[in-house]
This record gives structure tokens, sequence and C-alpha cells, in this order.
């Protein structure tokens, strides 16, 4: 028996990804026009990741379909699992969203959101493929789309002396965390040292965050707590112990992140990215959770249960505002140890 937290609700996580990757419309494009020939049918621009409402979350629920697989093979989804990413994962489609990527006005679509969750997909293929021949091919074919991503980021980081620090899709730190794991999965060394590098310089002497501006009003992610797993994984200079201590919200601000958030309109795609919020907040503290000081062990522990408790039913019941998406959220903040 699986005794992951994930397990009974992997069923419902594998049926509501499959769902909507196959789900074309509603659909919010996201990519400059060029011309009115962009103006055709998602599949048409899009035919590997065409649902979900949007290319990001189409990507992190093909994500989601193989960590089930790969963690969860005796599921009765899994045949099911295997015939859609065989028919989603081939060489043609691959080679169209890489056209799509490669016309004018490109060069931002998707960064850095879609580039993270691209390069854990990927990420998550190499290490699948280690023990099934299947994921062998699903990897070598998405590589192409990969290796474009990793070519992107070496570009623009350099360029970047700014992070983004709000709780959207522009987040550096979860950009840069995910691209990490792609880095250091692949040994791809030079990517690994510019991440490094850009995540000290970025965050590396910040002081006292001031976690009482969060949450903004459609955040889903903590702009804070995802900087302290970043610098978990890069911190230079020192312990981890000593940047946390310089780095902690004052005592009368830490309780923001310990407490989930309420969400007023579930319908709103919006506002329901406050669900999103606190999955990930307690996805982040059982992270941090074994390197923070004794006194906050059992706050921790509770935020946890208590975040998870608010938001993890929208996972797979709900509105699409959420259902198509937070399940990827939900399966991370369970999945983390």
């Amino acid at each position: 028996m699986n005794a992951s937290p994930a397990a009974p609700y992997a069923s419902a996580f594998c049926r509501a990804a499959l769902a909507n990757i196959g789900q074309e419309y509603p659909n919010n494009p996201g990519h400059v026009l060029n011309s009115a020939a962009d103006l055709q049918s998602p599949q048409t621009i899009h035919p590997l990741f065409f649902g979900s409402y949007d290319w990001h979350s189409c990507v992190h629920m093909h994500w989601l379909l193989v960590r089930l697989l790969c963690g969860f093979p005796a599921l009765p989804e899994i045949p099911q699992v295997r015939q859609t990413l065989d028919a989603h994962f081939t060489e043609a489609k691959v080679a169209a969203e890489i056209s799509f990527l490669q016309q004018p006005s490109r060069q931002t679509f998707e960064r850095p959101y879609g580039w993270a969750w691209l390069l854990k997909l990927q990420t998550a293929l190499i290490e699948g493929a280690k023990t099934d021949s299947g994921m062998a091919r699903w990897r070598d074919v998405l590589q192409p789309l990969a290796d474009l991503v990793v070519e992107r980021y070496l570009n623009f980081l350099p360029l970047a002396h700014y992070p983004v620090r709000a709780g959207t899709h522009g987040n550096s730190a979860f950009s840069l965390l995910f691209a990490l794991d792609y880095a250091e999965c692949s040994q791809h060394f030079a990517l690994r040292k510019l991440l490094c590098d850009k995540a000290n310089a970025w965050f590396g002497r910040d002081q006292r965050y001031p976690a009482a501006y969060e949450p903004s009003g459609d955040d889903f992610l903590s702009g804070g707590l995802m900087e302290a797993v970043l610098m978990l994984r890069v911190v230079d200079g020192c312990s981890y112990a000593d940047w946390w201590e310089v780095f902690c919200p004052p005592p009368n601000e830490l309780p923001v992140w310990l407490k989930p958030v309420a969400v007023c309109d579930r319908s709103d795609p919006k506002l329901a990215h406050l669900d999103g919020l606190n999955l990930t907040r307690a996805w982040c503290w059982k992270m941090l959770a074994p390197q923070l000081p004794q006194t906050l062990q059992a706050p921790v522990h509770e935020a946890v249960a208590a975040h998870l408790a608010a938001s993890l039913p929208q996972a797979t019941d709900g509105d699409y505002a959420g259902t198509h998406w937070l399940a990827s959220f939900a399966f991370l903040a369970l999945a983390q140890p």
C-alpha cells in the first residue's frame, strides 16, 4: 500500500488532469497576434498544450499525470494516462510548439511561469525514464522544447537585474526553483550556476521580509515563502539558519503566513488563485520545516494542516476556475515529505 498522503486523492487528481488537458474551451491564449493568421483555434496553434484553460496549466497537468504514473502505477486510470500521453507527446506536436515559440513577438510568451513548468515536466520525464521505457520516448520527444526553454533562460537571466516578487505568474523565485530542479537533474552546470548566482544576487541579502504585505488580491504564491524555499537550495556565504534569522519577518508579522486565506468567490478566475496560495503555502512550509527553529515547528505543522483543509477540496471539486489547475499544487503539497 502506498503510504503517501497523496494516495487517497490520486485517482481524483488523475481524472481531473485527463479531463483538463483535453478540454479546449474556455481558453485564455495569452499571446501576441502577429497577423490574422494567428486567429486560429487553440488546438491548431498548440497541438500539445491546448487544454486546461491556458498553456501553462496544460503543461503542469501533463506534469501531474507523469508524477501520478510514477508514484501510483496501479491506479485504474493509468492505462488511459499512458494512451493519452502517447498521443500527446509526438515529434510533430512538439515541433509545432517550437515553431510557435520561434515566431516574432514570442520571446516573452509564458516567461517565466510556463518556462518553469515546462522544465519541471521534463524533469519528471527524465526521472521517470530511469525505470520506464515509455517515459524515455516521451522524454526524448520533448527534449528539443526543453532545450529551447533553457536557451531562453540563459539569454534572459543575465538581462534581468531585478526580481519579480509578486505572488502570481511572474514570480522569479518560483521560476528559478523549478529551473534549478531541471538543471540538477539534467546536469546542466552552466544553467545551474546562473540560477544560483541570480538567486543569491536577488535574495541573498533580504532582511525582515514584510509578510504583512501578503497576500495581494490574486496571489497563488507567497513571494516570501517562495524566496525562502529557493534560498534553502542555493544560499551562499552563510548557513541557511543564519540567512533565515536575518530574513524572517518580524514576530508580529510571521503569523500572516500561518493562517489560511479566505476565498470569497471561487468562480472568479483571479480570486480562485487564493486557494492556490493556501496549497503553495502548505507546500513551502513542508519544505522549510526541517530547517526552521524549534519554536516554529508546532506552529508550522498546524499551519500546513489548516491550509490543506481550507483549499484541498477545491482541487477536484468546484468551478473550472480552480479545477483546471489546482490539482497540480495540491499534489505538490501532499507529495512533499
